[in-house]
Formats: structure tokens, sequence, C-alpha cells
């Protein structure tokens, strides 16, 4: 069975977004970019939610970007490979090549999708990605930490349960940023303040 795995973004104090919704925090790393683009060539398909893929989008729409450099050309060419699922409820149409919009999240589709692929699987999107930790269905994360505290925003891990990983590697790059992959061994919700201890 194929992997889904969460890729993501974050800040060392945990958020994927400061509390402006922007994630602008430092200059891009070329061989940090590499890496992105080598990860998005081993995955045969992206699970998004509606606003990373409006932000992922351009990658396909606006030929201009490709055209900066060889990193973004290669970039763009791996990222319109691969097939897209998109959930969301008010997005009309998607506007890209081999894109399939869902209105819901259905995590026995998402198992059948993982069971029949013959590549991996990525997540993207805080809250797409808790639903599917939660649902079981996240193998392994690959966190790229940004050595920036912002204070506050969108927390790039879910709420409400616990998960334990196991340390599979780690890079360091130049810009500070360290990327750290897991493999989940398991989760259960956390206990609620005021109600009894959730087993061990």
């Amino acid at each position: 069975m194929a992997k889904l795995i969460y890729v993501t973004n974050v800040s060392i104090d945990g958020y994927i977004e400061d509390d402006r919704g922007a994630f602008d925090w430092l200059p891009m790393d070329d061989e940090l970019f590499a890496l992105y683009t080598e990860l998005l060539r081993s995955v045969g398909t992206f699970l998004y939610g509606r606003r990373l893929y409006e932000a992922m989008a351009v990658w396909e729409t606006d030929a201009a970007l490709a055209a900066q450099s060889d990193l973004t050309a290669d970039f763009a060419s791996a990222w319109q490979a691969a097939d897209k699922v998109v959930y969301s409820t008010t997005l009309a149409a998607v506007s890209t090549a081999d894109t399939r919009l869902e209105r819901r999240f259905d995590p026995a589709a998402v198992h059948q999708l993982k069971a029949a692929a013959g590549k991996d699987l990525t997540v993207g999107g805080a809250n797409l990605a808790a639903r599917a930790f939660k649902a079981g269905l996240v193998d392994e994360c690959q966190l790229f930490i940004w050595p920036v505290v912002v204070g506050g925003g969108k927390p790039g891990l879910p709420t409400g349960m616990r998960a334990d990983l196991e340390l599979l590697d780690e890079r360091r790059f130049r810009n500070g940023v360290v990327c750290l992959r897991y493999r989940t061994l398991g989760q259960r919700p956390t206990a609620q303040s005021g109600s009894p201890a959730a087993p061990a």
C-alpha cells in the first residue's frame, strides 16, 4: 500500500501561517527548493484543501513562474505530472489538469486511493491534514522547520489528539531550515479538560 505523507513548512514554534495568514518569513534556498522538487517527483497524487490548491495551481496556470529558472521549471514540471484531489465545499471548479474536486473528505475513499496507488500520496493544508491524522491515514510527516518564531497563527499539526512518531531522517540547509522526516506510530484523542484521562 502506498503511504500518505503530510508535508508542510512550519515555524519553530509550530505555525504554518502567522496571524496575518502569511508565510513569507525567510528567503528560499536553492538546495531546499531542489529537495521540494525531488519530493514532488516521488509522489503520484496530491490531496489539497482549497487554499493550498489555489496557491499551488499557479505552477500550471502561470507559465512565467516556470520560465524564471531551471529550478522553477523542474518544480512546475513535477507539480503538473501528479494527480490532484481538491476538497472544498466552496470552489466552483478546478483550474488545472488531472485534478478532481471532492465536496467532502471520505476516509474510506482515501484508504482505497492508498491501496490502489503505485506511488505515494501527500496531504497538504493543516485542516485537511488534521482530518487525515484523526482518521489514522497519515503514515509519515515531513516537516520543514524554519528558524523563526511568529508567536501565533495557524498550527501546523492537529490539536486535540496525540500522535507518536519515529524519526527517520533529518537534513539541514544553509538558510537554517531543518527537514525532519517521521513515521507515525499511532494516534489517539487527548483527554479533554475536566474529563477522565484517556487510557495509555
